[in-house]
């Protein structure tokens, strides 16, 4: 059930205006489903695991019974947003000019 889960993800974000890419984060940080070139998907898989885990074990050291729910990054050229689940990491990379 969580792959059709994670299709019904992509999908229903993949329709929001402004998005450039979706990809899916095993919990070891393998992409397991993306739509960008292998290359950019390897790249922000990598470095959003981390930061992800690393979210994680600070929310968690400031309240030991709180737990990160969603993460949402924003530069001058791209918003990136995390959603953590139990098995998987969903990472929407969308252009932050564009309205919805």
């Amino acid at each position: 059930w969580y792959q059709r889960r994670v299709r019904e993800a992509v999908v229903s974000t993949q329709s929001t205006g402004g998005v450039i890419g979706i990809i899916v984060v095993s919990q070891e940080g393998i992409p397991i489903r993306t739509t960008l070139d292998n290359s950019t998907t390897v790249q922000y898989a990598g470095l959003i695991h981390e930061l992800a885990i690393k979210a994680k074990s600070t929310v968690r050291d400031i309240d030991p019974q709180n737990d990160l729910t969603f993460l949402r990054i924003r530069s001058k050229k791209h918003e990136i947003m995390v959603a953590p689940d139990k098995d998987y990491l969903l990472i929407v990379i969308q252009d932050p000019s564009v309205s919805t």
